[in-house]
């Protein structure tokens, strides 16, 4: 089967993965890009753009490891973007562009149904409103045996992470204090959970923590 995986997750040293009051001009939260900075100098993240150059060194390697073997990704209404309660139209379509970064299909959690959203480049999004278990089984059937890559935001990670249902975690941890924000593991016990920590590299800007299910 599968793997749910949570890949290049930026949090805080003192556990928020993203700033408060999230809006169009702060799509991480108030001062959420500080969690970021060991990211956006990297190779991969500048093919993302479309940019040329960048870092090659082990901030890259983890970026670029974040998208091997995804088939499918999943993520949150509040990381798709900043419109809250129902769809007003069709007119937002993501902070990503016309040819997001997926490439696979996206399922996108929400309470407020809308019709599937066909993007360039390969990436559709289907707005699932039966919850996480329902999310996770449409994605891994479309994932054709690839593993699934779930996005934010903190909710949605610590849904998921509640119910003991992501196989593994990658955490960037960045060495800056936030203060307020969203807490990722606030209530939650990863041990009793039954996570424990696989690997731990230094990189500039970040310590990159593995954490897997047992």
């Amino acid at each position: 089967m599968s793997k749910l995986l949570v890949r290049g997750f930026g949090v805080s040293l003192d556990g928020y993965s993203a700033g408060p009051n999230q809006d169009l001009q702060n799509p991480l939260g108030v001062g959420g890009h500080a969690m970021f900075q060991w990211f956006f100098p990297t190779r991969t993240f500048k093919a993302m753009i479309g940019a040329e150059g960048g870092t090659t060194d082990i901030n890259d390697e983890f970026a670029r490891r974040g998208f091997d073997n995804i088939g499918a990704s999943i993520m949150g209404r509040n990381m798709f973007g900043p419109i809250r309660g129902a769809w007003p139209d069709d007119q937002w379509k993501g902070w990503w562009g016309d040819e997001p970064p997926y490439h696979t299909p996206v399922f996108v959690l929400t309470h407020h149904a809308r019709a599937p959203l066909v993007m360039a480049g390969g990436t559709t999004f289907y707005f699932v409103t039966e919850g996480i278990e329902v999310a996770l089984q449409r994605a891994r059937e479309a994932a054709g045996g690839k593993d699934v890559r779930l996005g934010g935001g903190v909710s949605t990670v610590r849904q998921y992470l509640a119910k003991s249902l992501i196989d593994e975690l990658h955490l960037a941890v960045a060495p800056v204090l936030m203060g307020r924000g969203e807490n990722l593991f606030a209530g939650l016990d990863l041990a009793a959970l039954g996570y424990q920590v696989a690997e731990h590299v230094a990189g500039a800007g970040a310590m990159h923590v593995t954490v897997k299910r047992k």
